[in-house]
């Protein structure tokens, strides 16, 4: 083909499949048998690279608008968040979701409702009047939410939370095998004496506490009532508790081991272990909960802690919900809970001899 006619085909705005018909000189049915999948049994391989080719030189893209219309989707697919998107602790989950999305040839369309219902259960509506093909509702932590309106009208999966009527699919941490693992770390370096740290009257606070007393009762320790210490989820209550646990305490009478709610619970043990001159790990070792980004890894010792599972369950709900949109089948309203892994670090050391 000369220049002229490539110039012609080029010069448009958009390529059609017609154009790359013309170009690779074969029917625009070809072109979409190509694009549409169902090239193998009608061209052959020669005729279909040729036709890949001439797409190629020519920058054309197949239309999405067009390609969801004829199949009845969208290719978009909504995520109602109450805080995550506007919070530097869970990306990990919105990145997990929106590139296993992609990777489906999906886009996803993002709402932070900053934990308003009447903001989500707008944001659920206007999705479903965009015909998304799905919709994601994450949640920033564990906890048993109300379903937004509109939610049962399409496929719809929930990421870190729990329908408080057991009407939808989730996807959640297993906090209390976490709360386990922790108490397992402690446990192998020979610690017995060991406390726990933080926590508020949530889901998350009692799975990882029950966990770790599942665990210490397989050894046949039971911890004192008075170091489970609950303070809340900040550097401010972990300071607080490690000093009414710590500060006044004989050396062969306070813990040798604790486990945090979370990593900023433990931050503030750490600070408070300096203060009162008890080093990390030699004389306490700590796990946190969390590995929250920027700061589990920055503290001194840099903190071994039990890690959220964020970015695999953004990539499990985006997943379980795009394979309901290819099947047209509505998964059952079951809880996916997916494994929260140790990150070691510095904070963890055998118990002091004494």
């Amino acid at each position: 083909m000369g220049t002229g006619e490539e110039k012609q085909l080029t010069g448009s705005a958009r390529p059609t499949s017609r154009d790359v018909a013309r170009l690779a000189g074969v029917s625009h049915t070809a072109v979409s048998f190509v694009f549409n999948g169902r090239a193998e049994g009608n061209l052959s391989p020669a005729t279909q690279e040729r036709i890949r080719q001439a797409a190629a030189q020519l920058g054309y893209r197949p239309d999405p608008v067009a390609r969801g219309l004829r199949r009845r989707r969208t290719a978009v697919i909504g995520l109602v968040t109450d805080e995550i998107a506007s919070s530097p602790f869970a990306g990990r989950l919105l990145r997990g979701a929106m590139e296993t999305a992609w990777d489906s040839d999906h886009l996803v369309l993002t709402v932070d409702s900053g934990g308003d219902p009447a903001k989500e259960d707008a944001a659920v509506a206007e999705l479903l009047d965009r015909r998304v093909d799905g919709i994601i509702y994450a949640a920033m932590s564990l906890r048993r939410v109300r379903v937004p309106e509109g939610l049962h009208r399409t496929h719809s999966v929930l990421a870190n939370c729990l329908p408080e009527d057991d009407s939808l699919p989730a996807v959640v941490p297993a906090e209390r095998a976490g709360g386990r693992t922790a108490a397992r770390l402690l446990l192998e370096q020979g610690h017995r004496r060991v406390a726990h740290i933080g926590g508020l009257d949530d889901i998350a606070s009692v799975e990882r506490l029950r966990g770790f007393r599942d665990a210490l009762r397989a050894e046949g320790i039971t911890v004192p009532k008075e170091w489970v210490v609950r303070t809340g989820g900040e550097i401010s209550g972990g300071y607080e508790g490690a000093l009414r646990i710590l500060e006044d305490a004989p050396t062969d009478r306070r813990p040798t081991g604790v486990f945090c709610y979370n990593d900023r619970v433990a931050a503030g043990v750490l600070h408070a272990a300096t203060r009162l001159g008890i080093t990390i790990p030699g004389d306490l070792s700590i796990v946190g909960y969390d590995d929250q980004e920027h700061m589990a890894a920055f503290l001194a010792p840099p903190l071994t802690t039990v890690s959220l599972p964020h970015r695999a369950m953004g990539e499990a709900a985006a997943r379980l919900l795009l394979d309901a949109i290819e099947t047209g089948r509505t998964p059952p309203a079951t809880t996916r809970r997916l494994a929260c892994e140790v990150v070691t670090r510095a904070s963890v050391g055998p118990a002091p001899s004494r």
